[in-house]
C-alpha cells in the first residue's frame, strides 16, 4: 500500500532536511515541500492565495500517488492548524493510500540559534524568528508523532521515522 507522510512543524524545525533524508531511506519515493506551492513575489497571504496554495499542493500529492512507480509521497510544511491538514486530505481523497502526520519539534532557544543562524547566512528573512515562535504552541496541540530534532541530525530523525513507517520502533 502507498504511504502518504507528512512532515510538519515550525519554521526552522527540520521538515525539509528530514524529507530529503526521508527521500533517500524510503524506496520509490517522492518529495513535495509545501513551500514550493507558495513561493511568491510579493508573498500575500488571503483566501485566494490560500485556495490556490491548497489546490495547487493536493493536486502534485495526488499526481504522486496516483503514480505507479511511486510507493511514499514525503509532504512537509507548516501546518499549524488541524484544518489545513484536513483540507489537504479530503482534497486528495483518502483512499488508496496509508496516512502519517509527523510533527518535528523543537525547543525555542535551539529554533532561535537555527533562524538566526539562517537570516545571518541570507537564507531567511529577518522577521521569521519571531514568527516562528509565535506558532510553536499551536505544534504542541498537533495530531500525529511528534519527533524531537533537538541535537539530532536530519538523519536521525528519519531514521527514526522510517523504523516507525515500518514497524521497528
Amino acid at each position: 500500500m502507498k504511504r502518504l507522510i507528512f512532515l510538519n512543524g515550525a519554521m526552522g524545525s527540520g521538515k525539509t532536511a528530514v524529507s530529503q533524508a526521508l527521500l533517500n531511506r524510503l524506496p520509490a519515493c517522492a518529495m513535495l515541500d509545501g513551500d514550493w506551492c507558495w513561493t511568491m513575489r510579493p508573498f500575500v497571504v488571503n483566501d485566494e492565495t490560500k485556495k490556490m496554495v491548497l489546490s495547487n499542493a493536493a493536486h502534485l500529492l495526488r499526481s504522486f500517488l496516483d503514480c505507479s512507480a511511486i510507493e511514499n509521497v514525503v509532504f512537509c510544511w507548516v501546518m499549524q492548524s488541524s484544518d489545513t491538514i484536513e483540507e489537504l486530505l479530503g482534497r486528495i481523497g483518502r483512499d488508496g493510500y496509508e496516512f502519517s502526520l509527523f510533527t518535528l519539534s523543537v525547543f525555542e532557544g535551539e529554533l532561535r540559534r537555527r533562524l538566526n543562524a539562517d537570516i545571518a547566512a541570507g537564507k531567511r528573512e529577518e522577521d521569521i524568528t519571531e514568527r516562528a515562535v509565535s506558532y510553536l504552541p499551536y505544534f504542541e496541540r498537533t495530531k500525529g508523532r511528534m519527533i524531537n530534532t533537538d541535537g539530532r541530525t536530519p538523519e536521525e530523525c528519519a531514521e527514526e521515522i522510517a523504523a516507525i513507517l515500518s514497524g521497528k520502533e
